[in-house]
């Protein structure tokens, strides 16, 4: 069943170089919004060229058969992170254009402000290298780590993939099924796991527990070698980076690094 589309925009790398003046030429991506009322539903993925799809009330993947399970949770998750990293790397790509203008407008000056604060970053270069992202089966796998392949219920009830703690009163949360030192934990909720993995590339970016991760993916996209900068994930350490690479090994996931949304989804456009 599907639901009302939203639109994500990208502006294209060369609209930095134009003035003001001139007409920029956008990509505008509208992610179809699914509701599941069977397994069915969602689609299994078997072509590099992905449609954009947000699947919502997701099934207990734990009650289908182990095969058809993962490869339903693959089809739920890789889209929603295709269209995460579309996401990012449209804003990234419009703080790319700064560099590239001698003056900025207070429009620019407020993106600028918005994603430093967002980042935690120093100046433009460093924010250019948070707002990277990483392989697609480094995603999926912690995806698939944290959530127990989707049968975790904070993955179940919140929509949130990657165990991230809330530690806002304000913001939409569940409440954990334990406490750490005598102090209830909290876990953020999002409308949409895309939300989740966008939320998941600003937690990586802004931690300083991933900086060794981070310097690592400014130079290599090698799965082997970035993996064990992320040990700090987790309290198990060594532990979960080998979960991590045995996941990426058994499931063949770096085969979803080829991965990317097809771009009959993308409609262009130009702004003003």
């Amino acid at each position: 069943m599907q639901r009302p589309y939203f639109r994500l925009i990208a502006v294209f790398a060369l609209a930095g170089l134009l003035s003001c003046s001139e007409p920029q030429m956008v990509l505008v991506l509208s992610p179809t919004q699914v509701t599941v009322l069977h397994a069915d539903d969602i689609l299994v993925i078997d072509d590099t060229l992905v449609r954009p799809m947000l699947y919502h009330n997701l099934p207990h993947f734990e009650e289908l058969p182990v095969e058809e399970s993962k490869a339903k949770f693959i089809g739920a998750v890789l889209p929603a992170i295709l269209i995460a990293k579309f996401k990012i790397d449209s804003v990234r790509t419009e703080v790319m254009a700064l560099t590239q203008k001698k003056k900025w407008t207070p429009t620019d000056s407020a993106l600028y402000r918005t994603q430093t604060e967002r980042f935690r970053a120093k100046n433009i270069s460093s924010l250019l290298d948070k707002m990277q992202t990483h392989p697609n089966s480094i995603v999926l796998a912690q995806a698939i780590v944290e959530s127990g392949w989707g049968s975790s219920r904070f993955f179940q009830e919140a929509n949130n993939l990657f165990g991230i703690w809330s530690y806002n009163t304000s913001e939409p949360r569940i409440a954990a099924g334990k406490s750490r030192n005598g102090t209830r934990i909290y876990l953020r909720k999002y409308d949409n796991i895309s939300e989740s993995i966008v939320d998941y590339f600003e937690t990586v970016a802004r931690a300083r527990a991933y900086r060794h991760f981070r310097e690592a993916r400014k130079t290599t996209s090698e799965v082997a070698t970035l993996v064990p900068h992320l040990r700090y994930y987790s309290e198990r350490r060594d532990e979960y980076v080998e979960q991590l690479q045995t996941i990426i090994r058994q499931n063949d996931l770096t085969q979803y690094d080829r991965h990317q949304l097809d771009p009959a989804y993308f409609i262009p456009k130009t702004l003003p």
